[in-house]
């Protein structure tokens, strides 16, 4: 013979032994606790996104600067050269 348990009896079962082992005067504390730990995460969640988005638009700016960089010196290099052939 087994026992299957669903989802409702696993709940109550879980609040029955949490009663029994913190007392029913502790049990909203608990809740309590968790859910500004809770709330907590999810501002560090987002606190991180915002800068992990400003952080990877740095690096896109930083990049788009040297790739700019790069064609200004070629574009000089090409007009020395273009002095230096028309001088012979």
């Amino acid at each position: 013979m087994s026992i299957m348990l669903g989802s409702t009896e696993i709940i109550v079962l879980v609040v029955v032994i949490g009663v029994l082992i913190f007392g029913a005067k502790k049990i909203p504390e608990l809740a309590k606790t968790f859910g500004k730990a809770k709330g907590e995460f999810e501002k560090g969640k987002i606190q991180g996104d915002k800068e992990l988005k400003e952080f990877k638009g740095e690096i896109d700016n930083v990049a788009k600067d040297t790739v700019n960089k790069d064609n200004a010196e070629k574009d000089v290099s090409k007009d020395t050269v273009t002095k230096d052939v028309k001088l012979d």
